[in-house]
């Protein structure tokens, strides 16, 4: 393929993303999108609100709230009081959300098995080179 590396690496990340997805869903995470994995990284480590939810991801309160809500049907993330002010709502990963993570990661990892260091490091050159560094490291990339 005479394709160029930053061409190669998003069609390699859709693919690999793709077939992760199928996966996820063959185990029984039926519903579940690809968007749903930039608002779920956030909800690994923190209960934000819709609107800190909003601004993290870099869309508006309401597809923010949209998000959740489907994540909330699904099963995946609910809202809790704030510990605080009983009047904030966050939204939290409940147990079949947590299993979503350690699943979508196991799955990740065996594709890594089938990676190459030399690779893995020439895309991470070109994430720093192109600016993208610091939004992966801060967990800030946009929605897809």
């Amino acid at each position: 393929m005479d394709i160029d590396l930053a061409t190669l690496a998003h069609l390699a990340g859709i693919s690999a993303n793709d077939a992760i997805l199928k996966q996820l869903h063959e185990i029984g995470h039926t519903g579940v999108r690809i968007s749903h994995g930039y608002v779920i990284q956030h909800l690994v480590e923190g209960e934000p609100t819709v609107s800190e939810l909003g601004e993290l991801l870099g869309v508006t309160q309401q597809a923010a709230s949209k998000q959740v809500l489907e994540l909330e049907r699904l099963g995946y993330v609910q809202r809790v009081e704030d510990r605080g002010d009983s009047r904030i709502r966050r939204a939290r990963l409940t147990e079949r959300g947590r299993r979503l993570v350690e699943d979508s990661r196991r799955l990740r990892r065996q594709l890594d098995v089938h990676g190459d260091d030399a690779v893995k490091r020439a895309l991470i050159r070109l994430i720093e080179a192109t600016g993208g560094a610091e939004g992966v490291r801060g967990r800030r990339v946009p929605m897809a």
